[in-house]
């Protein structure tokens, strides 16, 4: 029988991307979206790290099935490494993706170019049932755009420029972006140790 995996996010752009970057797995995989809706764990970790095993742990303890999750966020050198891990949040509860690009970019108004070094990190846990658990991190250095451009992605997307790249993550294809994102790089870390597993 086909073990389930299950993605914790009930965010539909990032489950397209975990399916994309887990495809081919010996596992049947799943997402909160195809099972009965809980209340949300609550994110009180002070790290990404803290986050994403509070939710696989959560999700795999509830659903009795192995678990994948990730928290994921922005750091961005001239604000102290903020939004970090409220970067969903990062314009208050209920905000939009535009939202939070127009606050990052009205906070970085006078800073220069190499001013506005930035990253990207994700950190991707996996708990199985029996209570193991496994956690990776995964980052890409790159800075902050003046303004947002592209159409991809979601997020901060359009607002950073990836190291050695004159393009934002929202200008990329999601193969090209997958190839050197901080969550392409935590779950195909993730996925190797997977398939050691399987």
């Amino acid at each position: 029988m086909v073990e389930k995996l299950l993605m914790g996010t009930s965010n539909r752009d990032k489950v397209r991307e975990l399916r994309e970057i887990l495809a081919g797995l010996p596992w049947e995989i799943c997402s909160l979206a195809d099972l009965a809706p809980v209340p949300e764990p609550e994110e009180a970790g002070a790290t990404f790290e803290e986050n994403a095993l509070l939710k696989a742990r959560y999700y795999a303890s509830h659903f009795s099935m192995a678990c994948v999750a990730d928290d994921s966020g922005l750091e961005v050198d001239a604000l102290g490494g903020a939004p970090g891990v409220r970067s969903a949040r990062y314009a208050g509860e209920g905000c939009s993706y535009s939202d939070n690009n127009e606050k990052l970019l009205d906070a970085l108004a006078e800073m220069s170019w190499p001013e506005r070094l930035a990253r990207f990190v994700c950190c991707a846990a996996f708990a199985a049932q029996d209570g193991s658990t496994h956690v990776v991190r995964g980052t890409v250095e790159g800075r902050i755009a003046a303004e947002s451009f592209g159409e991809n992605g979601f997020g901060y997307d359009p607002v950073f420029v990836p190291s050695g790249h004159e393009c934002t993550f929202a200008e990329m294809s999601a193969r090209e972006k997958h190839a050197i994102s901080h969550r392409g790089r935590a779950f195909r870390e993730l996925r190797a140790w997977l398939e050691t597993r399987s």
